[in-house]
């Protein structure tokens, strides 16, 4: 039965916020408390998976945080860089959807696309969980022949 959970990719900004200090911006706090929430209320109805991108990015910074965010993740299944990864990250950034600088978003939309998740949980904004680049994210995907998973914040997944 387990097999039938829906599969989620976890971009490295929710076991950030999972395991950080309590922010004074209002809206980073929220998130970060929905983040917990979420965690503790709703990632067993979910099959988690990461990538060695969200290991990496978890392991810089602080080292205490960074202990206790790969600490988080130690159970979580890491899905394989295969050179499909690559290329559709490519793709990503050459039809100018994800900048070159943030070629670390593009390879996790990639490596969640590639394994055919669910989900894609996300905080970043900027460039994964906005409006206007989801659609030309899921185009590209579309252009390469890949169904793009749904890109949602862990708020966006607190509820069936």
């Amino acid at each position: 039965m387990s097999s039938m959970r829906p599969k989620v990719y976890l971009e490295t900004s929710v076991p950030s916020y999972l395991i950080s200090r309590p922010s004074r911006d209002l809206i980073v706090a929220a998130h970060q408390e929905v983040t917990r929430e979420w965690w503790l209320s709703r990632r067993r109805d979910f099959a988690l998976f990461v990538s060695q991108f969200v290991i990496s990015e978890c392991s810089a910074g602080d080292e205490d945080l960074a202990r206790q965010r790969l600490r988080a993740l130690r159970d979580i299944p890491s899905l394989e860089v295969i050179d499909e990864v690559s290329g559709l990250a490519n793709s990503l950034i050459a039809e100018g959807v994800i900048p070159q600088k943030s070629a670390a978003d593009a390879a996790h939309v990639a490596v969640a696309t590639v394994h055919r998740m669910d989900f894609l949980l996300t905080w970043n904004c900027s460039h994964i969980a906005n409006a206007r680049i989801i659609t030309r994210i899921r185009d590209v995907c579309r252009s390469d022949r890949y169904v793009c998973p749904v890109i949602c914040t862990p708020e966006e997944l607190m509820e069936d």
